[in-house]
């Protein structure tokens, strides 16, 4: 891609750009803010380092030569844009102004009195920025706020370069500036590359070193730090200090905290020269006896040639490149803030379904309490739409319906399964996705799915079938990364990582994607799985849990497109790397519990990217603050259910069930029934190659709920707890949509007439999947029917 780098002349955006040109892509522009006022020395800015871009004197003049260095290293034409788009008229004398205060010291030579020459006669334009008028840590379009100074500087990159695609910044651990970077990008359909994003700092702080950059403290604030000491001093030369630090008092070690600030004084970049600072002042902004915060003051510094640099052929050539022919720096000309217009897309404006359209559309909702799922699919639609966008349309259409007869709409859904019928349409699918749920429909974040595509043809449905987790409250919270970056994949559009409610963390499907890539990584099933699960695990860490400890849950799609025999090698690698994390988790921090998590194989015929294999993990992380209302029932439903209907417990009840219970907090259930149990259920033998018949299917749906309904019972669960129940139905085997659809309905209302407190409804309370078969082993994905019930207890504020 295209970039304009966000470049401040610190370590970070230098190293930043590094990483930016190390995964292929192309800069293309630099673009900085400075502070409309310069007559103070630091602003108080939420989102912009300023203690060196502004010093009263030759500071700025400093920055501005990391800027020209950066730039000389590359042959494209490039340019650097600094926008004032306050005072345009008034800085028109910037520069013999700004010159007055320090002492440059030119070297002789051509190159150098050349950059001199360029640096006066072409006025460098600057964005001077406002204050932060939005403080909380999402950010919606905000009139003065200093956001907005950085979208109208990009939007005049964009302008004036169409082919820029992307923003790379610096950002490692404030989700404050990621969001708003994010925002700004996504309102100018820019990517965000955050290559640093969530690195381990210790680690980042070495590989910087070790990169070549040469960058000096110019900003000291930590306990520890001493601006007479420390300012001016060398990151190699603080490398000890710093981690010391860490140790005692916790500091970040590459400053995330605001501890220092940071100059490039040369590293790889920099192709032609290097800064070197000859004299310096320290100004004390606080002498505190703690934490003292002192900025350094350049006197003079100078422009040291480096005689000699590398070609792309890595051949030595002397540095003799004339500086008149990069018109590398120009003037924005015009009232630029006037002009600027938010251009942000407009909804994608879909087709009018067609009249003569017919659709028989279905709709379930599970759960009586404030958290619950509705699906929606369409049935007999194959001869008469249109296409998936249409079918999706009506789908999204019937869903966005039925929340709203519930009080809520899309800021409440927590995850979201989008179900396909072909995957080569997976664009169009998420085109019409993205025109129903966008972010300024969810304050509290976007939800969290997983797209798959089912055989929803050959089970006789639409070609779109959709299922939403939703909750009445506003208890979630969310994990969206839009920025590219070495962290985690990212997700670029309204679907999230991950969504934290009532200790449940909702995770959406992982692929085995390089990050700082997006693509899949290479050496096949094993290697996508191991890059998948470090995926998941990259991403619960965010929430301070590990999938090797605090999953309940593992589903895992497999692609129809890898063989048979390469379950086997799936398998073993699972073991494999789940053992792997739980020794590397385990050494990381003391776990207290580790739970035994269900773990799901479901065959489908593809994935997006064409991968082999998806990761859904589903996690446990208690939240101290909320505990659960410990009512315990008794098992009356559960005798009524064996008085009404004759079942008896048998020991190879057991073996059909996988569960994972956190004692009064949630139960989860998985139920996988093959032919064989089929059999043994209807107490007959069935003939192959024939479909379940009414009687046969009524009987193994009864025994389904029965089952359920035992250990829901046994862990003082009851139905009304139920969140979602999913059943997993293998397409051309025993068991056909309709048949089952209708056993259960029968079956449940059974239970109602046995059971006055269970609340039953005209709708399904179930979801049917289609699916090409599933197994709790990967050498064995060859069940019928799956039933995944996932039931949770309301929870209940501590009060202190």
């Amino acid at each position: 891609m295209k970039v304009v780098a966000l470049i401040s002349g610190g370590k970070d955006s230098c190293y930043a750009m590094m990483q930016c040109i190390h995964y292929g892509h192309e800069i293309v522009a630099l673009a900085n803010l400075l502070p409309v006022d310069d007559s103070v020395d630091e602003l108080d800015s939420y989102m912009y380092q300023t203690e060196y871009l502004f010093f009263p004197g030759v500071l700025w003049e400093l920055d501005v030569c990391c800027l020209y260095l950066i730039i000389w290293l590359f042959c494209s034409w490039m340019c650097c844009n600094r926008l004032d788009i306050r005072s345009l008229s008034a800085m028109q004398n910037a520069w013999e102004y700004r010159c007055l205060g320090g002492d440059y010291k030119d070297l002789p030579g051509k190159v150098f009195k050349q950059v001199a020459l360029v640096l006066k006669s072409s006025f460098l334009l600057m964005l001077g920025f406002s204050f932060c008028v939005h403080h909380e840590l999402s950010y919606t379009m905000t009139p003065g706020d200093e956001v907005e100074d950085m979208f109208a500087l990009l939007a005049e990159v964009k302008r004036q370069i169409p082919s820029v695609t992307a923003v790379s910044s610096g950002a490692i651990a404030s989700d404050y500036q990621r969001l708003r970077v994010e925002n700004i990008c996504s309102r100018l359909g820019l990517v965000s590359l955050a290559f640093l994003w969530k690195q381990e700092q210790s680690v980042l702080f070495q590989e910087m070193i070790t990169s070549g950059i040469i960058a000096i403290i110019v900003k000291v604030a930590a306990i520890g730090l001493n601006p007479t000491k420390h300012l001016g001093k060398e990151l190699d030369f603080m490398k000890s200090h710093l981690h010391h630090l860490n140790g005692l008092y916790g500091i970040n070690v590459c400053g995330e905290g605001g501890e220092y600030e940071t100059l490039t004084l040369d590293c790889p970049l920099f192709k032609f020269a290097r800064i070197v600072l000859d004299d310096f002042q320290v100004v004390l902004h606080s002498s505190d006896s703690i934490a003292p915060v002192g900025v350094l003051h350049p006197v003079a510094f100078h422009l040291e040639p480096k005689l000699f640099c590398t070609d792309s052929t890595g051949s030595s050539i002397r540095n003799n490149i004339c500086l008149e022919d990069m018109n590398c720096v120009y003037e924005v000309e015009g009232n630029f803030l006037l002009k600027t217009l938010d251009q942000t897309q407009d909804p994608v404006s879909l087709p009018h379904l067609k009249e003569n359209a017919t659709y028989h559309m279905h709709t379930s909702k599970t759960g009586s309490g404030d958290t619950f799922s509705i699906g929606c699919w369409l049935k007999d639609s194959s001869e008469t739409s249109p296409g998936l966008q249409d079918d999706l349309s009506t789908v999204l259409s019937g869903v966005e319906s039925e929340l709203k007869q519930h009080g809520i709409g899309w800021e409440c859904v927590i995850y979201v399964h989008l179900y396909i019928a072909d995957m080569n349409q997976f664009a169009v699918a998420n085109e019409t996705y993205v025109s129903f749920i966008t972010q300024e429909k969810c304050p509290f974040g976007v939800p969290s799915r997983s797209t798959i595509e089912l055989p929803l043809l050959q089970a006789g449905l639409g070609k779109a079938y959709v299922e939403v987790l939703a909750s009445r409250d506003q208890a979630k919270r969310v994990l969206h990364v839009q920025s590219i970056s070495c962290w985690a994949p990212s997700c670029i559009g309204p679907y999230s990582q991950a969504t934290l409610h009532h200790g449940i963390l909702h995770m959406a499907g992982q692929l085995g994607l390089d990050p700082p890539t997006m693509a899949l990584c290479n050496g096949g099933l094993s290697a996508e799985l191991e890059q998948a699960l470090l995926n998941s695990e990259a991403v619960a860490e965010c929430f301070n849990c590990s999938i090797s400890s605090s999953a309940i849950a593992f589903i895992v799609y497999c692609s129809s497109n890898f063989l048979s025999e390469d379950r086997a090698e799936l398998h073993e690698k699972w073991e494999g790397s789940i053992g792997q994390l739980k020794k590397l988790h385990s050494v990381k921090r003391r776990v207290s519990k580790v739970f035994d998590p269900v773990l799901l194989f479901v065959l489908v015929p593809d994935l997006p990217k064409r991968a082999l294999v998806e990761v859904k993990p589903i996690l446990f992380v208690m939240d101290d603050s909320e505990s659960t209302s410990n009512v315990a029932t008794e098992d009356q439903a559960c005798m009524a259910l064996q008085n009404c209907w004759g079942f008896q417990q048998e020991p190879w009840h057991e073996t059909l069930v996988q569960k994972c219970v956190v004692v009064d907090h949630i139960c989860l259930i998985m139920l996988a029934i093959a032919n064989d149990d089929m059999a043994q259920i209807c107490q007959e033998s069935l003939i192959a190659g024939n479909p379940l018949s009414q009687r046969h299917a009524e009987k193994v749906a009864k025994f389904c709920i029965y089952l359920i309904n035992r250990f829901l019972a046994e862990n003082l669960f009851t139905w009304e707890n139920a969140m979602y129940l999913r059943l997993y139905f293998q397409t051309g085997s025993l068991v056909q949509m309709d048949t089952l659809s209708h056993a259960f309905n029968s079956a449940f209302h059974e239970v109602a007439d046995a059971n006055p407190d269970f609340k039953s409804s005209d709708k399904p309370i179930f979801n049917l999947v289609p699916v090409l078969g599933t197994g709790r082993c990967a050498t064995s994905i060859d069940a019928v029917l799956t039933c995944e019930l996932l039931a949770q207890k309301p929870p209940s504020k501590i009060i202190d």
